[in-house]
């Protein structure tokens, strides 16, 4: 896996996802940095596979609605419940756009999706929408006449500034036709020790990213903003849509989740 832009010294942020998932396409830096963190939050891989259910059904709800064409922005290294799956087991016609900074995340997807003509990853900046808007491959794939699926799923805790999150998300509203639906997750720190979360975003600080900014519900819940907000509303994402309640003890909210229609 090690290749021309891949630093393994540096803890990557989307390594440290897949190894909360279980995965494999880590390195010790990676290692070392998610165990601090689950070292002082117990819960962040509960919180993370929990992310991923939520991802799973938000994608299936709007295949279930008709949506047939969705933008993944952050999407992560490839691994289970990926949207292109949830969507293809709905319709082998889906097509979805991974988007990606990272340029490792978007070597392997590429190679994941080498064969699949309906799915692709661009490397791209949430941050800059229009580059991700006028990409060649995502205007091959997409028609913006037509409902879209915006996933955006622990990502925006990665730009640090309120305003310009409300800017970007704008920008890709803006381009959304009337039908379309926005996938929000968003990490919280609510219900996690002022300390334990200071220490969180230190140790997030060293990453590839470099910051982490955990958000109240009512921040996020402005996300969403002129929409139409789906039951059961903004939650924690294990509970959004659940077929049943989490098993045993309650865990301390991680993420927060919700889905809206344009």
């Amino acid at each position: 896996m090690v290749g021309e832009h891949v630093d393994p010294e540096t803890p990557n942020v989307a390594r440290m996802y897949d190894y909360y998932l279980g995965g494999k396409d880590n390195f010790a830096a990676d290692r070392e940095a998610a165990e601090r963190i689950m070292k002082i939050m117990p819960h962040a891989a509960e919180w993370v596979r929990a992310n991923r259910g939520f991802l799973a059904r938000a994608v299936r709800l709007l295949s279930e609605s008709g949506i047939r064409q969705f933008i993944d922005i952050g999407t992560g290294l490839p691994t289970r419940e990926s949207a292109h799956q949830v969507a293809g087991r709905m319709d082998a016609e889906s097509r979805v756009v991974y988007v990606d900074i990272d340029p490792v995340v978007v070597s392997h997807g590429r190679a994941l999706l080498a064969t699949d003509e309906r799915s692709t990853v661009i490397q791209a900046d949430l941050r800059r929408p229009d580059d991700i808007l006028s990409h060649p491959e995502t205007r091959a794939l997409i028609d913006f006449d037509r409902p879209v699926g915006l996933l955006l799923v622990a990502v925006l805790q990665f730009i640090p500034d309120d305003r310009e999150v409300s800017d970007v998300l704008t920008r890709l509203r803006a381009a959304l036709a009337p039908g379309s639906h926005l996938v929000i997750s968003h990490i919280t720190a609510d219900e996690v020790a002022p300390a334990v979360a200071g220490e969180g975003r230190e140790i997030y600080a060293t990453t590839s990213l470099g910051s982490i900014t955990p958000r109240s519900p009512s921040q996020v819940a402005t996300f969403f903003d002129g929409l139409e907000l789906l039951e059961p509303g903004l939650v924690g994402v294990e509970h959004w849509r659940a077929a049943e309640p989490p098993a045993g003890d309650r865990v301390p909210l991680g993420f927060l989740g919700a889905v809206a229609r344009r």
